[in-house]
């Protein structure tokens, strides 16, 4: 394809390469950013419904671009509750992805980390709006063909093709991953086994269900895929999918994660756990059992025998003692024959005694008749 591009001299939008080419987000969300970013200062200020709406975005397209750029961080919303008993949903819109916790700040007016509030939309370094008046600086030229950057631009060398891109980021991406599970491995000592298949599938759905737990935590497949090694790691050591899942998507960082890769890949190798054999030799070896103790002589009836006692206060051998028992138990029985308890009164005397007693404590049992 032969392409010749024109850098227009005025009444254009910066994009960064990373809206304009993520493959993720649709084409009406990528043009809603870009007109919202182009329009004046004063006319910002509405909903993103009225902005797509004067783009003729309407129905489902523009529920889907509303939900990749809620998903992807370039919009927030969020309810608040008035003073007059009603709601209100403030939207704020950056053409940069932002964690919950700048927008949150950029919300209350304070500047997160370079972001600054622009009238209704936070951007770094925010850009200049375009001024209502048409044409916005100077008289109308013809337009030039090529030569001429914008004033804000840095001049370097004019080109009509767009500069290609080096697949170097993907290398990087992959590097610390591979280096720090090398390290790792030779701290150990020993060669790595590899995950079986089923491992390497059920630790990739783990890695993409993180982002139902935190938005901040969501990847792609390739991105997964590439992780799923370290993940199934821990598989093989014994935790299951659920433990997986907590440990990654716990204790986030207050200030957000800036990206989701780097952030599991360190969390996958620093919180690694140990391998079950480790553990065990690791654990102290149970206490040994106490030696016997010596035979001794029964103090029972009969001949002298002698019996291992399983305690030391015990001075009986086992017959002896269930014959000692027996003797005691006989003594006992014959004590009670001999001196038979009463047997208790039945709930009709113990009736009428209480009622003879009340009675007698209330004077009516002793009162005499006046005749």
């Amino acid at each position: 394809m032969l392409s010749h591009v024109i850098p227009p001299p005025r009444g254009y939008t910066k994009a960064s390469n990373s809206l304009v080419r993520h493959p993720r987000i649709c084409s009406d969300a990528k043009i809603l950013v870009l007109y919202i970013q182009g329009l004046p200062e004063e006319d910002r200020d509405k909903p993103l419904s009225e902005h797509a709406r004067a783009l003729r975005m309407t129905g489902r397209a523009y529920q889907k671009a509303k939900a990749d750029l809620v998903t992807y961080g370039y919009v927030h919303e969020k309810r608040e509750h008035l003073s007059n008993g009603r709601w209100r949903t403030v939207q704020v819109f950056s053409n940069e992805p932002l964690t919950d916790d700048q927008a949150a700040r950029l919300r209350a007016g304070v500047p997160a980390d370079g972001y600054a509030n622009t009238g209704g939309s936070a951007v770094p370094d925010a850009w200049s709006a375009p001024s209502a008046r048409f044409p916005t600086v100077g008289q109308p030229t013809p337009r030039w063909v090529g030569g001429l950057l914008p004033a804000d631009e840095e001049q370097g060398e004019d080109s009509s093709h767009p500069p290609t891109e080096v697949a170097e980021p993907e290398k990087t991406a992959e590097e610390p991953v591979a280096a720090v599970t090398a390290a790792e491995v030779e701290e150990a000592g020993e060669e790595p086994q590899a995950p079986s298949q089923e491992e390497l599938v059920l630790a990739e759905r783990v890695l993409l269900s993180l982002k139902h737990q935190a938005r901040q935590l969501t990847l792609g497949v390739r991105e997964a895929r590439k992780l799923a090694g370290l993940a199934a790691e821990w598989l093989r050591r014994g935790v299951s999918a659920g433990d997986l899942r907590l440990a990654l998507s716990s204790a986030l960082p207050a200030e957000g994660v800036r990206t989701a890769f780097g952030f599991l890949a360190h969390r996958l190798v620093e919180k690694l756990p140990p391998r079950p054999e480790e553990v065990a030799e690791s654990t102290s070896p149970p206490p040994s059992s106490p030696l016997p103790l010596p035979l001794i002589a029964c103090d029972g009836p009969g001949e002298e025998h002698l019996f291992r006692p399983h305690a030391s206060w015990v001075t009986t051998c086992g017959p002896c003692h269930r014959e000692q028992q027996r003797a005691y138990a006989a003594e006992l029985l014959a004590r009670a024959e001999a001196n038979p308890v009463p047997a208790p009164p039945s709930w009709r005397e113990r009736v009428a005694a209480e009622a003879r007693a009340n009675e007698v404590a209330s004077g009516y049992g002793t009162r005499a008749t006046a005749t």
